[in-house]
């Protein structure tokens, strides 16, 4: 009976201190088969947010068939009409560079890495694409990619 009881115990303090309040935003688009080619473009729809001036990062959801050390990724913000208001090349450091260690966290071999976006959104942001960016046509081992906007 005292294994149940710890074993809720766990349950319960995972549960209240994993959830956090700490974004308005969070969302991860799933890579066809963790191949990300040069032509998938990545959509995050922010229609009904306000956006003014608040920080937001990348996530990268990885497993360790990926071949490089980082990812880069091309950050492209639209407003309603579809015209660019933003277009930014970003590098997200996935492996250290001396220990070829994963960076983020993981369970097995996936892991996630957060990385900050280098600009605050402006009030007309309705939509953000990401694209990558890297020297080859397929990233393999690339699973999703995910946006949070923090409050």
């Amino acid at each position: 009976m005292s294994k149940v009881k710890i074993i809720l115990f766990f349950f319960l303090v995972t549960l209240t201190f994993g959830c956090s309040d700490d974004r308005i935003y969070e969302d991860f688009q799933a890579v066809a088969s963790g191949n990300w080619g040069i032509q998938d473009t990545l959509r995050f729809d922010l229609v009904d947010l306000e956006l003014d001036g608040r920080k937001s990062m990348i996530a990268v959801r990885f497993n360790e068939s990926y071949s490089f050390s980082n990812c880069y990724v091309r950050v492209i913000s639209y407003d309603s009409a579809g015209v660019i208001l933003e277009n930014k090349l970003v590098n997200v450091p996935l492996f250290d560079s001396k220990s070829g260690e994963p960076l983020g966290k993981g369970i097995g071999s996936t892991y996630t890495k957060y990385d900050t976006l280098p600009f605050s959104f402006k009030p007309e942001t309705r939509s953000l694409t990401f694209l990558q960016y890297m020297r080859t046509d397929q990233l393999t081992g690339i699973e999703a990619i995910g946006l949070k906007i923090l409050k």
